[in-house]
């Protein structure tokens, strides 16, 4: 939305409901009017109207968020052509290299993990489909901003900045793109401890007819991608995989 563009301060009010029955996992009347500095019969209005579309359920007077936003997202996940040409070589890829595996798209200039994979012996993580992650501290975001366009990218920085999330985040712009720059001519990124401490990722792009599509990432401890001959073989894999998904996408039904 452009600052010229008038907003309706009752739907923007709404998503604040919704972001604080997640915050806090389900809150009656009196506490959202609270923690929202609100009159109590407003809140009570709000949480009704919500309740009233499914989004929100009511259990004696404390409101929390239904399973409809689930049943939302599932569905817009499995409407994504990337996700449904991608999923089977996903599962290739993890059953292959034994590692957590992940398909990354951009929305709003950030990271969003569509799906992942993973076997029993994988990192845990704690990530799902829909988490949304800074692009800039992690390898499938990087390699998400360096398929941007220049005008894009300065937009992208603009707008979210550089923020630290580990010790070893890239917060200095050149720095960024200076690595961004060698993504593009290696046509990969690697990096670890970045995102989170004792991770290191690599990541491939999903490039149809010039069009980034996705980004597979693969998911390791740092000592394990340090290994040159390891990190070499989950790139072949990678690559592997990032060839079929492009096939499948441009000539698949």
């Amino acid at each position: 939305m452009t600052s010229s563009t008038p907003s309706l301060t009752s739907v923007q009010r709404a998503f604040d409901v919704i972001q604080l029955l997640w915050e806090t996992n389900g809150a009656g009347p009196s506490e959202v009017a609270s923690r929202m500095e609100i009159p109590k019969s407003t809140a009570h209005v709000y949480l009704r109207t919500l309740e009233s579309t499914g989004y929100v359920v009511n259990q004696g007077g404390e409101y929390s968020l239904s399973y409809q936003f689930l049943s939302t997202g599932s569905r817009i996940k499995y409407r994504s052509r990337i996700y449904q040409v991608s999923k089977l070589e996903l599962k290739r890829l993890t059953e292959a290299t034994g590692e957590l595996v992940t398909l990354v798209i951009e929305e709003a200039g950030q990271s969003v993990i569509l799906h992942e994979e993973f076997e029993d012996q994988s990192l845990e993580l704690g990530i799902y489909p829909g988490m949304t992650l800074p692009s800039h501290s992690h390898a499938p975001g990087k390699t998400i901003l360096a398929h941007m366009s220049d005008e894009r990218l300065e937009e992208v920085l603009e707008t979210h900045g550089l923020p630290q999330v580990t010790d070893h985040t890239i917060t200095d712009r050149e720095t960024l793109l200076a690595e961004l720059e060698e993504i593009r001519e290696q046509g990969y990124a690697v990096d670890w401890d970045q995102q989170v401490n004792g991770m290191g990722l690599l990541a491939v792009p999903i490039v149809v007819e010039g069009s980034l599509k996705a980004c597979l990432g693969i998911a390791v401890p740092t000592g394990r991608l340090k290994n040159e001959s390891y990190q070499r073989t989950l790139l072949r894999e990678a690559e592997e995989s990032a060839d079929t998904i492009r096939i499948k996408y441009r000539y698949g039904q």
